[in-house]
């Protein structure tokens, strides 16, 4: 699993796809009831008891922040899984509410490496894909194999395209993430496919982000596999 400082170098490499970089930033809006400020501002410090006690105050549980992020979000993001376990068991609670940028809470569980939010949230019913960006992309830019193995059990399209093309596989080459590369191709992944924006391959990718070994790699894997 990614270290601390690892994770947050990668989501801010992948700020323009993915998700904003992980920060403390203010909870409250205009629109937002003192109860739900509280909710929040609870959320990001994995506070049960101040989630709890704003919930039974009436808090909306899928309460959004200043960017947008719900109150599950916003608990995966800060890896604040105590509170994302009492949040899911909400009769009103959104699994799959997403912020402006796409994120939903399951792709922010698969982007922490966080194999026990994961399964919590399939347990409750969350969808482990949607059109668009999915959790497996957000598992591998992380470098979780871990994760993407348990996505892929669970039906997660080895070669989902982003709204631009990429795949998983090349959005873990561009972020040098070598083991879910090879991960990804063990478990089928098409190293041919381009994107709809760049025109590059998951090898193309890795050249252009100065990551040649992740190249390297792939283009090893498919002289031995017979497919280059």
């Amino acid at each position: 699993m990614a270290s601390p400082i690892r994770r947050k170098h990668l989501a801010a490499l992948a700020a323009l796809a993915l998700c904003a970089a992980a920060s403390l930033a203010p909870a409250a809006t205009l629109a937002q009831t003192d109860d739900e400020v509280d909710l929040l501002r609870a959320a990001q410090l994995d506070n049960v008891s101040g989630v709890s006690a704003a919930l039974a105050r009436g808090a909306n549980p899928n309460a959004r922040d200043s960017s947008g992020e719900t109150a599950l979000i916003v608990a995966m993001r800060n890896e604040a899984y105590r509170v994302a376990s009492v949040l899911m068991k909400h009769p009103r609670i959104d699994l799959e509410a997403q912020a402006p940028n796409g994120n939903t809470a399951l792709m922010m569980a698969a982007f922490r490496g966080s194999k026990p939010a994961v399964l919590d949230m399939l347990a409750h019913g969350a969808r482990v894909e949607q059109p668009g960006w999915t959790a497996l992309h957000y598992a591998v830019a992380a470098g979780s194999t871990e994760v993407a193995a348990l996505l892929l059990e669970r039906h997660a399209h080895v070669d989902a395209e982003a709204p631009s093309g990429m795949t998983p596989l090349m959005l873990a080459a561009r972020e040098g993430q070598e083991q879910a590369v090879l991960f990804l191709l063990e478990h089928g992944a098409d190293a041919s496919r381009k994107d709809g924006g760049f025109h590059l391959t998951a090898a193309e990718f890795a050249i252009k982000a100065e990551k040649p070994w992740i190249a390297k790699a792939i283009n090893d894997y498919l002289a031995r596999a017979g497919r280059r």
